[in-house]
């Protein structure tokens, strides 16, 4: 396979000098601590690079201590006076969180990805992590960590070291570190030479998963804590995520609001931490919940304003319930644009002291950032190869109904209703189905707006799907089987015009309980550049970087555009065969192994079942040719 030809006009180079860098999202890199810590009443202490997270062990039998190590200053992002935890590097520290311990989909997360690549014969070097502290806004990963100085240093390393340029796997949150550094990149190198830099460093961009507009479910952790299925109540998850001022980066925001052009206001007025003024277009105006499905958020408020309208940590339940009780509770309801530009916190901060450090996170560290207000919609970034990935047609959650719970802070919040988005409709907790108005059985009014398709469980559809607006003017679309397939019950529709703004339905077929998977490909777009959206049936947010489809998909349209020979703009469709042993399988109906002219019956000692014993016939090497 020699030098082979980007399929765009690109230069040509080899896939063997290709590096894989992985930008891993919230949660998903180790911490390890950097201090000596003590802790009383327990068997174990924190020494300078024990795992802080995620070591359950020490999480379970000494929880402060635990605490110390993770928390860190609301307003000003510092660690604990008693202890300190820093980010590991390395492969490692991406690839299992607790090792030998399963913390629900949080533990092993990039594991099945590497094991992919050693599978299909890619060096060690070639693939990078680059792990960072995803408890910090962006600007403090740059001033405390110089992270984004280390990146460029590795994409310029990875040139030299292999001769070519890197791709980019990015998931979750790690989409919003890419594009910040993106922005960062802006300004440290001369504008001329901006484009030629990501061209000669960067040939194609996986967004994985990516909260385009924000998550949800970040408010819910605000509010009343998310505890990702850790062994720690809700109060004391809310109490870490609203210590780490990387919380307000997932919050939801609308789409018609922009900020001011920092580019050039850092230019004539500076690096100085302007406040960057949201500009809304009249559509945000017109159009109800700031583009997405429903209220974000409702919230019950106590008439009352006085000092004993909050209780206080020495209150009694009595005492509280009955100050509660002085005035009748309000229901204020809040957009999108109102949960990102302040206006939820403020509000509400009479009734929840921890407002006033969220709302001088979102004024230091994101409205008043000197590079970019991360809170706003982002266009298309200039990389010749851009493939936006994600999962559709779950549960996932879209609004929240929230009233005071007569506790003190962290608890003083509990979630009445929960309103989910789920096959092109809106359901109340109780599974009530939403269409334009409903009252649901805990009494709270519901209007909504669903979209034509459900989120991934964690990010809803119109975030996720925000990309598609990258996409050119002219779009092919396709929709396959997830499953090994012959192409029979493929789906295509050629040149489907595109107009920015406007949703793209594929209105295709569906099969009962098959698994599809639908590409969105530019048929036209600025030359030299290539956009794809997939979708992926019943993708889960968190698991979707360990799913065999994927990462499939990830090697063929890989092996595709290193390709000498390949014919096409993209990787065809029209068949999906074995790659690896795993993938072949007996099919029972017919006593023999599936896909016969591919997979054979061969056992080796220690097969316990018959799929064991279906094996390929020829090498992944010959089996690729076909997808040229």
């Amino acid at each position: 396979m020699g030098a082979v030809g980007g399929g765009d006009g690109g230069a040509d180079f080899d896939y063997r000098k290709l590096s894989g860098i992985i930008i891993p999202g919230f949660a998903s890199t180790q911490l390890r601590a950097w201090s000596v810590l003590d802790c009383p009443y327990s068997p174990f202490d924190f020494n300078p690079l024990d795992s802080v997270w995620l070591d359950t062990a020490k999480l379970l039998s000494a929880v402060n201590c635990w605490l110390k190590c993770m928390l860190l200053d609301p307003y000003n992002q510092t660690d604990h006076p008693e202890c300190k935890s820093r980010p590991d590097s390395g492969l490692s520290a991406i690839t299992e969180l607790d090792p030998g311990y399963i913390t629900g989909p949080l533990s092993s997360v990039w594991k099945e990805w590497v094991k992919w690549c050693v599978e299909f014969g890619i060096e060690a070097n070639a693939i990078i992590a680059v792990p960072y502290d995803w408890r910090l806004p962006p600007s403090m990963l740059e001033e405390r960590d110089l992270y984004f100085h280390k990146l460029k240093l590795t994409f310029e390393t990875a040139l030299k070291l292999r001769g070519g340029p890197s791709l980019v796997f990015a998931h979750s949150m790690g989409n919003n570190v890419f594009r910040y550094f993106l922005e960062w990149l802006k300004l440290e190198i001369a504008p001329k030479h901006y484009i030629r830099w990501l061209d000669e460093h960067i040939h194609a961009y996986f967004a994985v998963g990516a909260p385009l507009l924000g998550s949800t479910e970040a408010v819910k952790a605000a509010l009343s804590g998310a505890t990702f299925g850790l062994p720690v109540s809700e109060g004391t998850a809310r109490l870490m995520f609203n210590a780490f001022g990387s919380s307000l980066w997932l919050m939801p925001f609308s789409e018609y609001c922009k900020a001011d052009n920092i580019y050039w206001k850092h230019f004539f007025e500076g690096k100085g931490g302007c406040h960057h003024r949201q500009q809304c277009d009249e559509m945000e105006y017109k159009s109800e919940y700031s583009g997405w499905p429903t209220n974000l958020v409702s919230i019950e408020v106590p008439t009352v304003r006085d000092a004993e309208a909050y209780p206080s940590i020495m209150d009694t339940t009595d005492n509280i319930t009955s100050s509660m009780e002085c005035g009748k509770p309000t229901l204020l309801s809040f957009s999108a644009r109102e949960v990102s530009d302040g206006t939820l916190f403020k509000t509400i901060k009479d009734w929840d002291p921890q407002s006033t450090g969220l709302i001088h996170q979102l004024e230091k560290y994101y409205q008043g950032d000197p590079v970019l207000n991360p809170l706003t919609p982002w266009e298309r970034p200039p990389i010749k190869n851009v493939f936006c990935i994600y999962g559709l047609d779950s549960k996932t959650e879209v609004g929240y109904y929230f009233a005071p719970s007569g506790k003190p802070y962290p608890d003083n919040w509990i979630i009445t209703d929960i309103i989910y988005e789920f096959e092109g409709s809106l359901l109340s907790r109780q599974n009530k189905i939403v269409t334009q108005f409903i009252l649901t059985r805990s009494g709270n009014s519901v209007t909504g707006k669903p979209n034509n398709s459900s989120g991934d469980g964690t990010v809803s559809y119109n975030s996720l799907s925000w990309c598609k607006n990258w996409l050119g003017p002219k779009v092919n679309i396709t929709r396959a089987p997830q499953a090994e397939h012959d192409g029979s019950d493929l789906q295509t529709k050629m040149n489907v015009d595109h107009h920015v703004g406007q949703g793209i339905l594929p209105n295709m077929t569906r099969t009962p309980h098959v698994k599809y998977i639908t590409y969105f490909e530019d048929a036209e777009s600025i030359p030299g550049w290539r956009t794809a959206v997939w979708e992926l049936d019943k993708a889960n947010h968190r698991n979707i970087v360990r799913m065999p489809v994927l990462m499939r998909e990830l090697w063929l349209e890989m092996w595709h555009d290193m390709h000498p020979d390949a014919k096409s703009k993209f990787v065809t469709k029209a068949f999906r065969g074995p790659l690896r042993n795993e993938d072949c399988h007996w099919d029972y109906a017919k006593a023999r192994c599936g896909f016969p002219e591919h997979c054979e019956y061969r056992y080796t000692f220690g097969d316990v079942h018959l799929g064991m014993s279906c094996k390929l016939k020829n090498s992944s090497t010959n089996l690729l040719q076909q997808y040229l």
